[in-house]
């Protein structure tokens, strides 16, 4: 009886799954439909930033941080050729051209300055004033131009009922209203890494037995990238997604369950841990969380039983946050909760624990019985088939695995 009960709760809670899959997708066809119109009129102002075109089955510049949350990234053009930085040099300059007297700070874990002569060719519109200063390209000169183009393309598309601009400042955030409601979206400048992998990536980790050496060969081609982001004025920042798009495609096919166990993490991550339209967890940090488990968790055997899986993630998760650091999965000094508020953290911690001192009151949520804290109200009716679901959860908590 207790593996029925098991089986129903597994197909009720990814139900949700594919309610949530559902919705997004069309949140996502909306959303690029827009996007392609507006990068087209970006890219026809300024031949420095490409146009994204529209795909009725997959778009690999759209990244789902959340049902509401979005990243965009829109690559550059001319710059090809890239070689890694052969000197160091001191940085003395600010954004508005005045001279300082002690150097910039150096870039750490994610950040990397960023050169015009690094490109064996490039276009000599990367070597004007308003992109670049003493030979560097930098990120929110970038994003200055950048933003000013996609105010004009919402103007000129005709979209200012649809899309507005959500913050001031340098920042691309813009706010798009959809069938589903509003979502909010960044985008990004991106340039583009294809042929060749990051030094300050050292991957795979000596010893590692996950992905195989096969595996990490073929992840390691598809090179990685550098954005623009709002955050950082002088450096830009290290991106993997296509080689973590990549890195997910076959997690399963030894017969594991870990892609089930990823998306039951993450609906309950939206619905009860970390609710919200800005949620300080999104679904990089879940799927991070699931590299690093499945590199210490490498075999089949590991991932044969969902309801270990799906707890053995939550483990990991709630250490993380506890700790308030969540290593990058190809760069180790990367924290990707180091601007995450203390308090947002430790909220999302002490819903994380409650989960974990009663796994099976899962069962309860799912009867729409669990409030935001991670209390549950379990009714009087079905009293058995609640106590053996629990049951049957609650016993593989006894190890400590993540």
């Amino acid at each position: 009886m207790q593996p029925l009960v098991a089986d129903s709760f597994e197909a009720c809670l990814l139900d949700k799954v594919d309610c949530r899959r559902q919705r997004v997708s069309q949140i996502v066809e909306e959303v690029q439909k827009v996007i392609y119109h507006l990068t087209t009129e970006i890219s026809n102002q300024d031949i420095r930033f490409q146009a994204i075109p529209y795909s009725p089955m997959y778009n690999g510049n759209i990244t789902v941080l959340g049902p509401s949350q979005f990243l965009i990234t829109v690559p550059v053009r001319g710059l090809a050729g890239y070689r890694e930085a052969r000197e160091q040099r001191w940085r003395y300059y600010t954004l508005q051209g005045a001279r300082l007297h002690c150097p910039l700070r150096s870039p750490e874990g994610l950040l990397q300055w960023l050169e015009v002569r690094q490109f064996v060719k490039n276009l000599w519109q990367w070597h004007e004033t308003d992109v670049s200063i003493e030979g560097d390209i930098v990120p929110a000169k970038v994003l200055q131009v950048f933003r000013k183009l996609v105010e004009n393309a919402i103007e000129t598309c005709h979209l200012s009922g649809k899309v507005s601009m959500l913050t001031p400042g340098i920042a691309v955030h813009v706010a798009m209203e959809t069938s589903a409601g509003q979502v909010e979206i960044e985008l990004a400048p991106e340039v583009e890494i294809p042929t060749a992998w990051s030094k300050r990536a050292p991957w795979p980790r000596c010893l590692s037995r996950w992905p195989s050496s096969e595996r990490a060969k073929c992840i390691k081609s598809f090179g990685f990238s550098l954005l623009a982001r709002w955050r950082w004025h002088y450096h830009w920042q290290l991106s993997f997604l296509q080689a973590e798009r990549v890195l997910l495609e076959q997690l399963d096919e030894d017969g594991g369950c870990r892609r089930r166990c990823l998306q039951a993490l993450r609906q309950l991550k939206e619905d009860v841990w970390c609710p919200g339209r800005r949620p300080v967890i999104t679904s990089h940090h879940l799927q991070t969380v699931l590299f690093w488990t499945c590199e210490k968790y490498p075999y089949a055997k590991d991932w044969r039983v969902f309801s270990k899986g799906l707890l053995r993630l939550a483990r990991k998760l709630h250490k993380c946050v506890r700790q308030r650091f969540l290593k990058h999965f190809f760069v180790r000094s990367g924290n990707l909760l180091e601007h995450a508020t203390a308090a947002e953290l430790d909220a999302v911690a002490q819903r994380l624990g409650l989960f974990l001192k009663d796994p099976g009151g899962l069962l309860a949520f799912h009867s729409g019985l669990v409030s935001v804290d991670g209390s549950s109200q379990v009714p009087d009716s079905c009293p058995g088939e609640r106590h053996q679901a629990a049951m049957e959860i609650t016993l593989t908590t006894s190890t400590s695995e993540a």
